[in-house]
């Protein structure tokens, strides 16, 4: 091969080389556009109502989500709180009556769900509550795409309010699991979730995004006994 050949090579590769460069930025580019382009559809609380396990109920907990939406810039209206309330037997009445209890997993819509960047949290229900859940220190952003404390930090906040078993429903194994409902800001306790799937130990419960174990009761102060301020996930239910 003559000089202008070899010369015509080296200009040929840098040519290609330097277009597929221009390439690969551009689809990668176009990628994070396109991740930025999902609307917020799930979020952890940045800071609960200030009242430890008393949000309000559920619909004051729903409300709470959709006011720290708004505050962070979305335009979705119907958020809700994930979050299982227990059933109850009232026993005021002449006969028991059974109060039927409520589902975390139910309340929330049928997904797709983004974090605040954009990542893919789950396509649907039956997704968000198996292992191929990516909620973790990384993905399970606040309203305002800021990571949440988790262990190993100071303080802790990763202890993250649920009320409910692994696959999304209410407790029946006894005693308190919802602070009275999201009622109680002193007795009682509440099921807790590492939303860093982070814990004591590897059990599985100690890395359950919605499941690690119960708060050491429901008021602002003991909830940070474990691991934990108040918050919750907040999901986008769809119109």
């Amino acid at each position: 091969m003559n000089n202008t050949s070899k010369s015509l090579t080296r200009k040929i590769v840098t040519f290609g080389a330097t277009a597929l460069g221009v390439t690969l930025t551009c689809f990668a580019i176009n990628s994070s556009a396109l991740a930025q382009d999902e609307d917020m559809t799930f979020f952890i609380t940045s800071a609960g109502p200030g009242k430890g396990g008393d949000l309000g109920g559920l619909e004051g907990a729903d409300a709470h989500c959709a006011t720290l939406a708004a505050a962070a810039g979305s335009e979705l209206t119907n958020w809700r709180a994930y979050l299982s309330v227990s059933a109850i037997i009232d026993r005021s009445g002449d006969q028991p009556k059974v109060i039927p209890g409520v589902n975390a997993r139910d309340r929330i819509g049928s997904g797709p769900w983004h974090n605040a960047n954009g990542v893919l949290i789950a396509n649907g229900v039956d997704e968000l509550h198996t292992d191929a859940n990516p909620i973790n220190k990384e993905t399970g952003l606040d309203e305002n795409g800021n990571t949440v404390n988790a262990r190993g930090d100071k303080p802790n906040r990763h202890d993250i309010l649920t009320g409910s078993t692994p696959h999304g429903q209410y407790s029946t194994a006894g005693g308190d699991t919802t602070c009275a409902g999201w009622t109680s800001s002193a007795e009682g306790s509440a099921i807790v979730g590492h939303h860093d799937r982070l814990g004591l130990s590897d059990d599985r419960h100690m890395v359950s995004w919605n499941s690690a174990h119960g708060s050491a009761g429901c008021s602002a102060e003991d909830l940070p006994k474990t691991g934990g301020d108040g918050l919750f996930y907040c999901f986008y239910a769809g119109e």
